[in-house]
C-alpha cells in the first residue's frame, strides 16, 4: 500500500527520468585545434598570405590574440583565416539575414468562380483580383464543377479568359486555364 508521501516520490522519480539533456550545438566551422590538418593556407587582415604549417599558423593567430578559422575545407590545401570568430560568426548571421531580407515573397491569393457564376458576382470578384493584383500578389482563379456541372467545361474555359482578359492591364497570365479532376485554375502575375 502506498501513501500519499509514497507517491509523491514516484511522480518526482518519473519526471527526473523524463528529462532530456541539452543537445550541443554542432559548430559550423573548425576552429584553433580542432583543425586537424598538417598545412593549411593562411589568409586575413595583417598577415602575409602564404601556406603554412598548422603549428605556425596557430602561433601566428595566437601572437595576434585571434583564432584560425578554417574557412574552406574542401580546398586543397583548406583556407583558413586569421579572424576574431565571435566577429566572423555575426557578419556570417547578418549576411544571412540580408539575403533573406532582399528575398521576394510571393503571396498567392484565391478567388473561385462557377461555371455559371452571375455578372454581379463575376464583377465583385474582378475587383477584388484588381486590388489583389495592385498589391503585388499573384491571383489564382478557380472554377469548380460540382456534381454535373463538368459538362461545363468549355463554359468554365471561356469564363476564365474574360477574367483574365478583363485583368490584362494589371496582370498577365502566368498559367493559362487547365483542368485538374473537378477543378480549372489559372494563375495571373501581376505587371511590374
Amino acid at each position: 500500500m502506498y501513501n500519499q508521501f509514497g507517491r509523491k516520490q514516484i511522480i518526482a522519480t518519473i519526471q527526473i527520468r523524463g528529462r532530456r539533456e541539452p543537445q550541443k550545438k554542432e559548430e559550423q566551422y573548425r576552429i584553433n585545434e580542432k583543425i586537424d590538418v598538417p598545412v593549411v593556407r593562411v589568409v586575413g587582415d595583417n598577415v602575409e598570405k602564404n601556406i603554412y604549417n598548422i603549428k605556425d599558423a596557430l602561433r601566428l593567430a595566437e601572437n595576434l590574440g585571434l583564432d584560425l578559422v578554417e574557412i574552406s575545407p574542401a580546398a586543397n590545401p583548406p583556407v583558413c583565416r586569421i579572424i576574431d570568430y565571435q566577429k566572423f560568426l555575426y557578419e556570417q548571421k547578418k549576411k544571412q539575414k540580408e539575403i533573406k531580407s532582399k528575398t521576394a515573397k510571393i503571396v498567392v491569393k484565391e478567388i473561385r468562380l462557377g461555371p455559371q457564376t452571375d455578372e454581379h458576382d463575376f464583377n465583385f470578384k474582378l475587383k477584388h483580383a484588381i486590388k489583389f493584383l495592385q498589391e503585388g500578389n499573384k491571383v489564382k482563379i478557380d472554377i469548380l464543377f460540382k456534381g454535373r456541372t463538368i459538362l461545363y467545361k468549355e463554359q468554365g474555359e471561356e469564363k476564365l479568359l474574360k477574367f483574365a482578359e478583363a485583368l490584362f492591364e494589371y496582370g498577365k497570365p502566368e498559367m493559362m486555364p487547365k483542368l485538374e479532376g473537378k477543378k480549372m485554375m489559372m494563375i495571373l502575375a501581376p505587371k511590374k
